[in-house]
């Protein structure tokens, strides 16, 4: 497997939630490490692009995501 950009990273996980989570964790294992190769602390993503896009959606991927190490956050716009 190549070293993916962070964006790239980044849409390989929208597709994957839009895909009914086909993949996730191997697409969170490859965030994770496109994150240490960028000294980035945590993932940002778009809610707007999210297939869960409330309060209850983000809290779940929040909480899936730290448990397999990766600090989500969400854009404001």
């Amino acid at each position: 497997m190549s070293d993916l950009t962070l964006a790239a990273a980044v849409d390989n996980i929208y597709a994957s939630l839009a895909a009914n989570n086909e993949e996730l964790d191997a697409h969170i294992v490859a965030l994770k490490a496109a994150l240490a190769r960028e000294g980035i602390a945590e993932a940002v993503f778009d809610p707007g692009k999210l297939a869960q896009n409330n309060r209850q959606g983000r809290k779940l991927m929040q909480s899936y995501f730290k448990k397999r190490g990766v600090a989500v956050s969400f854009s404001a716009a």
